[in-house]
């Protein structure tokens, strides 16, 4: 048997929108939106959708970090690759979707594989109104 533990960090994307920022009112919304996205990706599979808040405000010493109204998981695969067994440890992907009070963050951890994260970034960003209009 051999046992090994991989100290690598993975740096976390991080979108922060206001809600006079975009046209989507709920999270429920935000990952619908995903949903839809990830079903029209050529490589993306989706999987499920994990309602995070609900399930730690079931548990008994579950903990919400105050200002925290909602928060899901999209649960899918780009299964773009499989180079090596060790990195089923990194899959599948997920897009978190919170609702504070200020309005929604967009996040998920970065990928080594630019296809993937150009993909998650675009379509983060394109919750935004800004990224919907015409130049």
């Amino acid at each position: 048997m051999k046992e090994t533990v991989s100290l690598t960090e993975y740096p976390i994307y991080c979108l922060e929108i206001a809600r006079e920022e975009t046209d989507f009112a709920s999270v429920e919304a935000i990952c619908g939106y995903f949903i839809d996205c990830i079903k029209a990706h050529r490589s993306a599979v989706f999987i499920a959708e994990f309602d995070h808040y609900a399930h730690t405000r079931g548990l008994p010493e579950g903990y919400i970090g105050e200002g925290i109204r909602a928060a899901r998981n999209v649960v899918f695969c780009f299964g773009i690759s499989l180079p090596k067994p060790q990195l089923l440890a990194c899959r599948p992907r997920s897009i978190g979707v919170a609702e504070t009070d200020d309005g929604f963050m967009v996040t998920f951890l970065e990928t080594p594989m630019p296809v993937a994260n150009a993909a998650m970034e675009d379509w983060a960003t394109g919750l935004c109104n800004a990224a919907r209009q015409p130049v």
